[in-house]
């Protein structure tokens, strides 16, 4: 059973949430043939003071 796991910068919406998991779940069926109900995605929202970039949070690079 496949697994992905995603993480994101807090902000997404549903609509683009819904997306990603689609688009996930059709490339791993594509890539490595697994039925689609046997495909799990979990998508993870990070707040954006816990996610860095270049040694700084991404809240205070206005992200």
């Amino acid at each position: 059973m496949p697994f992905a796991q995603i993480h994101l910068i807090e902000g997404r919406t549903e609509e683009q949430k819904r997306a990603v998991i689609e688009k996930v779940t059709q490339a791993l069926v594509e890539a490595v043939g697994a039925p689609r109900e046997n495909v799990r995605v979990l998508i993870t929202d990070v707040p954006k003071e816990n996610w860095g970039i270049a040694g700084v949070s991404a809240k205070d690079r206005g992200r």
